[in-house]
């Protein structure tokens, strides 16, 4: 598992493995599958799905879930593509829901 350095860190809920970085955060306005969740530009130590067509609450997309590389669970969702021309900005981007992170080193 490979440590994050920095003043404010995510990790796993389950395991503790850090997964992303407050200052990583593109939006905090964002519904996951339990809650709220979070618009992240990076992610690490995660293991992607295969990719699907999803359709939420935006639209349809191409997602993968993301899983903890250490334990497995599910933390949210990469958008891989976005088919409407406004969600484009979301490509590449990673979704964590909240009840999935907890703060660390804060």
């Amino acid at each position: 598992m490979a440590k994050l350095v920095g003043p404010r860190v995510y990790s796993c809920s389950h395991c503790g493995n850090h997964v992303c970085l407050h200052d990583d955060i593109i939006s905090k306005a964002f519904q996951g599958r339990n809650g709220h969740a979070f618009l992240f530009s990076h992610a690490m130590n995660i293991i992607m799905g295969p990719k699907e067509d999803r359709q939420l609450m935006t639209g349809l997309h191409t997602v993968a879930d993301i899983y903890c590389r250490d334990c497995g669970e599910v933390l949210g969702w990469k958008y891989e593509r976005a088919y409407e021309e406004t969600q484009k900005y979301k490509e590449g981007k990673f979704v964590f829901e909240k009840l999935r992170i907890i703060k660390e080193n804060w």
